[in-house]
């Protein structure tokens, strides 16, 4: 059938605009097609000239059209036949020696019906000067193409390379809603798990800690918190987050020490389409994904020091690049940083930059370790078992057996919190029912019978810290009472008066602020 070129090109571009699905428009336009060329199938592949790899991402033959994702590294040499099609714009493949540079590619396609054995033709797609793909248009069996075929299909370069451009443009939008609605999830989760982590102590043992918490919580200020592992920087970190003007916003938390050096600058600041071998799509990094809100980055000693100059950057410019990329991004965002380690004897070993440092360090938060809060474990243990009764579904409370508590704040607890909470966990299991014993626990020897002579450093010399440590016990012993029969008062042997305002000044709770569990006997 003869057509003129002029109709033949308006015939396929209304068959591409006839629907938004590409595999569709595709079978539409191959069906056309057929009309005037012997035409068996049509393709459409998206070539990555960076990483050198086409992409098929539609197909079509006489049945119909589907998507899909196969993806072909070409070597050197088709990569060269394929940009030769830039100045050609429309190739066949008659020669043997280009045939067989496509022998992967060809033998990758036979799943959908493509065979050397067959004619196909390729014609390049190009947007504002940029090559961005190809569309392959294979023969019937014992077809050839011909000079009519070839002026007709040289109509086709410019609607399938906006066809396939509108394709991409619809993918990134695919993937950009996918990422909100996962950062949407992660930012509800980390909400509704924030909002249902409660500070245990924050009247008691973390008095202090929740004071300068309030009072930096209301500004940008960086923030440096300190702490063995285990006291419960996250959570503290959280509660700052939570109270700041920023609390709307997302708390994105970053384990700086378990993310590999070579993935460092990805997960921190993102990456570019094509930036890195197996970056075949952009991605945001984390400093991205807290604009507006908080980032917490956890474990910060844990960063080899070239990945502080570049976070040190950040945190002065406020603006990141990705990595492939070339332009800055902005970033508003306040920085919670906390470590385990002693970062003073870092700078001074020069495995932390002393720039960095002060940076950082222009509000410390120490966190005290559990054993220096002994008072709080009873309203830990507590929480502690209602919220694993709740996670493992057990219809009663269990209850203690004797010395159960004066076990706990006997222990020094090298875990602090984390490790309670392990315990707790551990004795529900075990108890099957029955009152929770913590067996498995051994009193430090520094808290069992004084047996090691005192050195110099030694914290048992401290007086202020024995009468807090002796006060504790009696009030374990009398449940919280300090005076009348049976109350701590008695039991230490003195006046009660004496005894509450000495409570007052070593910072040791008493009345509606305690909640100590009396000892069972």
């Amino acid at each position: 059938m003869q057509i003129d070129e002029k109709d033949f090109f308006r015939g396929v571009t209304l068959k591409i605009c006839s629907s938004l699905e590409i595999e569709t428009a595709l079978w539409r336009c191959l069906l056309y097609i057929r009309n005037f060329i012997p035409a068996n199938q049509m393709n459409l592949h998206l070539y990555e000239q960076t990483l050198g790899i086409v992409e098929t991402i539609a197909h079509a033959t006489p049945d119909g059209g589907k998507c899909m994702s196969i993806k072909t590294s070409f070597s050197p040499k088709a990569r060269r036949i394929l940009e030769s099609l830039r100045s050609i714009r429309i190739k066949t493949f008659n020669d043997p020696k280009d045939r067989d540079a496509l022998k992967e590619f060809v033998l990758k396609l036979e799943t959908i019906g493509f065979s050397s054995d067959l004619e196909f033709v390729f014609l390049d797609l190009v947007v504002e000067k940029k090559f961005i793909g190809v569309l392959s248009l294979v023969y019937e069996k014992n077809r050839k193409t011909s000079e009519d075929h070839l002026r007709l299909l040289s109509q086709l370069n410019e609607p399938f390379s906006i066809a396939l451009s509108n394709s991409l443009r619809f993918r990134e939008v695919q993937v950009l809603r996918d990422l909100l609605a996962d950062d949407s999830r992660y930012f509800q989760d980390e909400l509704h798990r924030l909002a249902g982590e409660e500070i245990i102590g924050a009247d008691s043992g973390l008095r202090n800690v929740m004071g300068m918490v309030r009072q930096v919580a209301a500004l940008d200020s960086p923030v440096l918190l300190m702490g063995e592992t285990g006291v419960g920087k996250e959570i503290i970190a959280g509660a700052i987050h939570r109270m700041s003007p920023r609390r709307q916003g997302p708390f994105i938390k970053v384990n700086c020490g378990a993310i590999p050096d070579t993935l460092i600058d990805s997960e921190l600041f993102g990456h570019e389409k094509g930036a890195f071998t197996g970056a075949i799509s952009q991605k945001r990094g984390r400093f991205e994904r807290a604009h507006k809100g908080t980032i917490f980055l956890d474990e910060i000693g844990e960063l080899s020091v070239e990945a502080q100059v570049r976070l040190l950057r950040v945190l002065q410019e406020k603006e990141i690049e990705r990595l492939g990329g070339v332009r800055t991004i902005g970033v508003d965002i306040r920085v919670i940083a906390a470590t385990h380690r002693d970062l003073d004897a870092m700078l001074a070993e020069k495995h932390f930059r002393e720039d960095l440092y002060y940076r950082l360090k222009v509000f410390p938060i120490i966190i005290p370790p559990l054993r220096n809060r002994i008072t709080d474990i009873p309203d830990l243990v507590r929480h502690f078992i209602h919220k694993k009764s709740r996670e493992m579904k057990l219809s009663a409370m269990p209850s203690f057996v004797p010395d159960t508590i004066e076990t706990l704040m006997a222990y020094c607890w090298p875990g602090n919190v984390r490790e309670l909470e392990n315990a707790v966990e551990r004795a529900l299991i075990l108890s099957q029912g029955r009152p929770l014993t913590f067996e498995l626990l051994q009193p430090s020897q520094e808290r069992k019978a004084k047996l090691s002579p005192p050195v110099a450093g030694d914290e048992s010399l401290n007086l202020n810290l024995s009468i807090a440590g002796q006060i504790r016990k009696a009030l374990a012993v009398s449940g919280g009472k300090v005076s009348g029969k049976g109350g701590a008062s008695e039991l230490l042997g003195v006046n009660s008066g004496t005894l509450r305002h000495r409570m007052r000044k070593l910072g040791i709770p008493f009345g509606r602020k305690s909640n100590w569990i009396k000892k069972s006997t």
